[in-house]
């Protein structure tokens, strides 16, 4: 145990002193504070203004057609619309609306037209096309307006602890991202550990390293100070993410206008914040938390193992292609039925895909958020670490004779021959 501890010690000290691990510490949390701030400061700054040039002969249309926050019609004569399309970039106009009847409409630009433009004005055309067909059939039509209404139905969740609010796209949220994350992770530090073990194999420095440890104990040593390279490098994301999205909101917002609504932005982010409690009120968070900490960790363990099994059958990284599909294809399963089983949480799919050691990392976490019976998170977990075990002894048998293979590019054939080699 001394020895692992050794290997581990070495393993996390080299890793975290790399230029390459400082560097992505620091561009990680940069990149999600990026993608939390700026979507919500380029919504704040609005649209640009297009100003589309409106051409109808008569005026059923353009009399109709009401300005937006986004869309300013132009009502033009005839004679300026082929100057128009002769020269566009001289014009002031994004584009060039040519109404011939209630059939035939042609939207003219120098440019592709944006999608939520065209969405727009398609829009506006068939309201007004409709609010004219339903005149015509005698209908009211503000009666009409005045029986509109939205409907907005709770969900309220019956537990243990009582009633409390749910909320299906917080829950959608929180598990797309948990699945993504250790998507992310397992692949990330698995690859590490499969570069380390192959460079170290083609330096021959395992050679010096395996005549004071057994092969086992450098594999785990290795596996296992990557997964600590893994958590620390996680936890400053986390540390960073927050700070430096908490300095991003104060550089990015116009503070004047912060202070000059300060008191209904006050009354409005006191109304944000208590929806958000309620949204989260369903989710049993300190549960989230240690189960995302055991599955990254479980499911990390696991793949590295055969990562580590993979770099110590090869000789250079390009021989690895053949080895990690086969084992990434569960993997990869995973992230593509995460919408499916979100979408039937409880399903018999959701179910074996969620106790299935090589799956049960990303589909558990994606269904955590929708409520999970401690039963099945405890079976769950129990056959995690049970794969976790089965997986580490078969990927030993391979890296024990694979470190020391050179020169010969293993088969399928070759790697049973290891898998069964008693001795």
């Amino acid at each position: 145990m001394n020895k692992i501890w050794l290997i581990i010690k070495r393993e996390y000290l080299v890793r975290v002193r790399k230029r390459s691990f400082i560097i992505m510490t620091i561009l990680g949390p940069l990149l999600i504070a990026g993608i939390i701030i700026l979507p919500t400061y380029l919504a704040m700054q609005g649209h640009d203004e297009r100003i589309i040039a409106l051409y109808e002969e008569n005026t059923f249309f353009s009399s109709k057609l009401e300005d937006t926050d986004n869309l300013h019609f132009v009502k033009i004569p005839f004679e300026e619309v082929n100057i128009i399309k002769e020269d566009f970039s001289a014009s002031s106009y994004y584009a060039l609306l040519d109404i011939k009847d209630a059939e035939n409409f042609a939207l003219y630009s120098n440019q592709q037209v944006s999608l939520s433009v065209q969405s727009e004005i398609e829009g506006k055309l068939s309201d007004i096309l409709q609010r004219e067909e339903l005149k015509l059939a005698g209908i009211d039509l503000q009666i009409l307006e005045g029986v509109t209404t939205q409907i907005e139905v709770k969900t309220i969740i019956i537990g243990e602890e009582g009633e409390t609010t749910g909320n299906a796209e917080v829950s959608f949220g929180i598990g797309f991202m948990c699945g993504i994350l250790i998507y992310m992770f397992i692949f990330m530090y698995g690859t590490m550990v499969m570069r380390g073990v192959i460079e170290e194999k083609t330096s021959r420095i395992v050679e010096v390293i395996i005549s004071s440890v057994k092969p086992f104990q450098l594999m785990m040593g290795k596996i296992l100070g990557v997964a600590l390279v893994g958590l620390t490098q996680f936890m400053l994301w986390i540390i960073l993410t927050i700070i430096i999205s908490s300095f991003a909101e104060v550089l990015f917002f116009d503070m004047s206008a912060i202070a000059a609504e300060n008191s209904e932005m006050g009354q409005e982010q006191s109304v944000i914040v208590s929806e958000l409690l309620k949204s989260l009120a369903g989710i049993n968070i300190a549960q989230l938390l240690i189960s995302f900490v055991f599955y990254f960790l479980g499911g990390y363990l696991l793949y590295s193992a055969l990562f580590a099994a993979v770099g110590s059958a090869v000789d250079a990284e390009a021989d690895t292609q053949q080895f990690i599909l086969p084992i990434t294809i569960p993997l990869i399963l995973s992230f593509i039925l995460m919408q499916p089983v979100m979408n039937n949480p409880d399903g018999v799919l959701a179910y074996w895909l969620s106790l299935i050691p090589f799956t049960s990392p990303i589909i558990m976490m994606v269904r955590l958020p929708f409520g999970v019976s401690n039963a099945e998170l405890i079976l769950s977990m129990a056959l995690l670490v049970v794969g976790f075990l089965a997986t580490t002894s078969l990927a030993a048998k391979i890296y024990r004779t694979g470190i020391l293979m050179y020169g010969k590019k293993a088969s399928y054939k070759e790697l049973w021959k290891w898998l069964t080699f008693k001795g």
